[in-house]
């Protein structure tokens, strides 16, 4: 795996390259394929997400989230990446984009930690995309970004999120109440956490 050093100011866009999964900061020419998949996947997505608003999928909407990823990579708040995987119909084609996940909140100081947050397309869930890529960078927050801690809240209705923590190494902490608002209303969450020195999650 090849990984990127986090330094204050870092050049964009960053790269983690995972076997056959690609992990990259989006980019403003992202738009078509990123607005494709959430389009197809929107029901999907809907039940485990804050409400969209219609104008949140515009390209100028869109081109404002980027530089808004930018520059929290550059001042160390957060890491936003796109997924991309090999396009199994055309193996010399580009990648394809199937989903995200964000390295969030990150804290120095006394706390050392962050959050993480995924999201896949419908398309491709269920086959081992995301927890191959969770079980990945888990080393590079706390090899490379130097972290203690990181955080991850489900649903407790999410049966899919719950298990992909579970299967890599997170251990529950307990339920929080009504934690994020999602899909239009304030819900309860299973908070979970990984630290530096717990057992790290076979490749």
């Amino acid at each position: 795996m090849r990984l990127l050093k986090f330094q204050s100011v870092i050049e964009i866009p960053v790269e983690l390259v995972v076997d056959d999964i690609e992990l990259r900061t989006p980019i403003a020419d992202d738009f078509e394929e990123w607005l494709a998949l959430r389009t197809a996947s929107a029901d999907f997505l809907q039940p485990w997400e804050p409400t969209w608003d219609p104008a949140d999928t515009r390209r100028s909407t869109f081109r404002q989230r980027i530089k808004r990823y930018h520059a929290d990579l550059k001042s160390g708040k957060s890491i936003s990446l796109f997924i991309f995987i090999d396009n199994d119909k055309h193996p010399a084609a580009a990648k394809i984009l199937v989903g995200g996940i964000t390295i969030a909140n990150i804290r120095r100081g006394v706390s050392q930690s962050c959050t993480i947050g995924y999201w896949m397309g419908e398309a491709y869930a269920d086959r081992g995309i995301m927890g191959k890529t969770v079980r990945r960078i888990i080393p590079y927050i706390f090899d490379d970004l130097k972290l203690h801690r990181i955080e991850a809240a489900a649903i407790q209705s999410n049966a899919p999120s719950i298990s992909l923590l579970n299967k890599c190494g997170f251990k529950f902490e307990g339920k929080v109440r009504k934690y994020l608002k999602i899909h239009g209303k304030w819900q309860d969450h299973r908070l979970y956490s990984f630290l530096s020195d717990d057992p790290r999650p076979p490749g």
